[in-house]
């Protein structure tokens, strides 16, 4: 039996992001065992938009630094939007789109 491909590895990494913490898309690419994929993990949860699928795509942040990652989608509703998703579970948000990740980035236990 042939494992997930594509961007599926990318949606098993992302539903394991728990409710009121972040991680960035090259998180997501290193955990899926892609580790220059950090892109192709935006262009995949992208392709969620309008689809039935429930795969908590607002927890997953563009890095600003090793402290910092932030609100990456370019569109004001779309960011609001994710805005929105992301304080309702607790996550702090300041007013530049960034999130501490000391206090709310996702350290997994078990990477696999």
């Amino acid at each position: 039996m042939a494992g997930p491909s594509g961007w599926d590895l990318y949606y098993r990494v992302v539903r394991r992001i728990p409710r009121g913490k972040v991680a960035t898309y090259a998180q997501v690419a290193l955990l899926a065992g892609r580790p220059r994929a950090a892109r192709h993990v935006g262009f995949a949860l992208s392709a969620l938009r309008g689809t039935p699928r429930r795969i908590p795509w607002q927890r997953v942040l563009g890095k600003r630094s090793a402290r910092w990652a932030g609100i990456s989608i370019l569109d004001p509703i779309g960011a609001a939007a994710q805005r929105d998703l992301l304080e309702r579970e607790g996550v702090t948000v300041d007013a530049q789109g960034r999130v501490s990740l000391e206090h709310f980035g996702w350290r997994p236990r078990n990477t696999g």
